[in-house]
């Protein structure tokens, strides 16, 4: 099963390190990444599998907006399907 991360906020360092380090902690594992900064703004896609999650997709999306909180930064996680549908034109 698949989910889409985003990540958006003030660039700085050891974000990457943070969201990828959550989500190994989590068992999820990150299949595909994109990011870039844009001036003085990160964003950051990711496409994860997490099949091997240790908790439901619910929470793990709650655990990871708590950790968005945490570090000033903007963490969204959605089924990938729900994702599509929301972006499809």
């Amino acid at each position: 099963m698949h989910a889409v991360v985003t990540v958006v906020g003030k660039d700085k360092t050891g974000i990457i390190a943070k969201v990828s380090a959550f989500l190994a902690g989590k068992g999820v594992n990150i299949e595909d990444i994109s990011q870039t900064i844009l001036q003085d703004y990160f964003a950051m896609i990711m496409l994860v599998d997490i099949s091997g999650a240790k908790e439901e997709l619910a929470a793990l999306a709650e655990s990871a907006a708590e950790l968005g909180k945490s570090i000033g930064m903007s963490i969204h996680l959605q089924h990938e399907a729900i994702f599509n549908a929301m972006h499809r034109v």
